[in-house]
């Protein structure tokens, strides 16, 4: 009996070391955030920041040297635009179809704005109804 209490503690003990060495390599080379891009009848399209709520503007807060990944999951293409805001890399910045993704790695501190420019839809998806006018994409990002 007491063997196994010893052998549970030190896998235990085990596996908060390897999660420890995990959270901190990962720290060091940044981490990584998601923005998803999502087709919704009122207003046509929406996005969500790491699994929250769907909205037509974002406002986050990033840490230097953070990765945001922008996945399309809309039935149209969407280009990501820095509209204003310290200059920057958008790697794929042309989400041309279901399931692309664009990176973005913030390096240096400041406020960076972005939007996006829809184009139409694909033609397997003409069918979906939308009401009312088409959402503008809007991101704002602050990164300390």
């Amino acid at each position: 009996m007491k063997r196994k209490k010893r052998i549970r503690r030190l896998t235990a003990v085990l596996a908060a070391g390897v999660a420890a060495l995990l959270v901190s390599s990962a720290s060091a080379h940044g981490t990584a955030a998601t923005m998803t891009i999502r087709h919704q009848v009122q207003g046509c399209h929406t996005w969500s920041f790491n699994g929250g709520a769907y909205k037509a503007a974002q406002f986050i807060h990033l840490s230097r040297g953070t990765t945001l990944i922008v996945r399309n999951n809309d039935v149209m293409p969407h280009k990501l635009v820095l509209t204003s805001g310290p200059s920057i890399r958008i790697g794929s910045p042309n989400l041309n179809h279901m399931g692309a993704v664009a990176r973005i790695r913030f390096a240096k501190a400041g406020v960076y704005k972005f939007k996006t420019k829809p184009g139409e839809d694909y033609s397997w998806a003409s069918h979906m109804e939308t009401k009312g006018e088409d959402n503008i994409l809007r991101l704002t990002v602050t990164v300390r």
